[in-house]
């Protein structure tokens, strides 16, 4: 099953599936006010910081949240094992693929992100708060394959390390966010922005295997992600899983890696 499904297709699903609005991106609006002012039909509104996070500290910008944590939460939410959920956000799935990571990682075995996210829609919007019946979501860690920091310098040797931060982060030019600038020694930049097609849906499975192939992600050479907090780096591996390839997360990503003075920074 493709992890992306059509504006379309979630149309016809309305009522029977979960549909969690994910808006959150770096620098605002903030989501509650645009979830507030329309959204799609039953959609419930799920923070990327409170929900999808634990709080920032040596961990990273965005560290994974616990289990129990993030099981309350997604019952809270209305998320149940056996109901399908799709996730959406209005800033290029990545918002949203953090959603779909972390509720894979956890167990669920039927989520989807939105091509195209809101702009997609050509629905009605809603502004209506709908009333939510609790879930019964059970977190299972282990649904997604993670790597800590020490397995992230061995894959940039000895498989692909992908970075999906903008070119010029990934080169220590700029560092808009965090105290260091540069990459993991050995990592290959792939921004996520070239996983989409102008209008912001995902590229077809085809173009995404051969972009990823040129970056030397083939078949029998292990594959990870990572970018500025673990946010970003999801859609990374949500466009792999969109090209039928399996990639590892380095969650706490660069905002984690420069914590320790003694790993290696290249910038170039």
């Amino acid at each position: 099953m493709s992890p992306l499904i059509t504006a379309a297709d979630l149309a016809d699903a309305l009522g029977g599936v979960t549909v969690l609005d994910v808006r959150w991106r770096l620098g605002g609006p903030p989501g509650p006010a645009e979830y507030a002012l329309g959204h799609i039909p039953g959609a419930v509104y799920c923070d990327l910081d409170t929900v999808l996070a634990a709080p920032a500290g040596k961990g990273g910008r965005h560290p994974l949240p616990s289990a129990a944590a993030f099981e309350a939460s997604m019952r809270s939410l209305g998320v149940s094992d056996g109901r399908p959920v799709v996730v959406y956000d209005d800033w290029n799935a990545l918002a949203a693929a953090r959603a779909w990571w972390c509720l894979r990682y956890f167990g669920h075995r039927d989520v989807r992100v939105l091509d195209g996210g809101l702009k997609a829609w050509t629905g009605d919007l809603s502004k209506d708060t709908p009333d939510v019946v609790p879930g019964d979501f059970t977190a299972r860690p282990g649904g997604m394959p993670l790597i800590t920091a020490d397995q992230a310098a061995i894959l940039a040797d000895d498989g692909v390390l992908l970075d999906a931060r903008a070119r010029e982060r990934y080169r220590g030019e700029v560092e808009p966010v965090d105290p260091v600038a540069g990459h993991i020694p050995g990592a290959v930049n792939a921004p996520t922005t070239e996983n989409l097609e102008p209008g912001g849906r995902f590229h077809r499975p085809e173009f995404l295997r051969e972009r990823f192939n040129t970056l030397g992600v083939v078949e029998g050479v292990p594959v990870g992600a990572y970018c500025g907090s673990g946010v970003t780096a999801a859609h990374e591996v949500l466009a792999l899983e969109s090209a039928g390839m399996t990639a590892s997360l380095y969650a706490g990503s660069w905002s984690e890696w420069i914590t320790d003075p003694a790993r290696p920074v290249e910038r170039s």
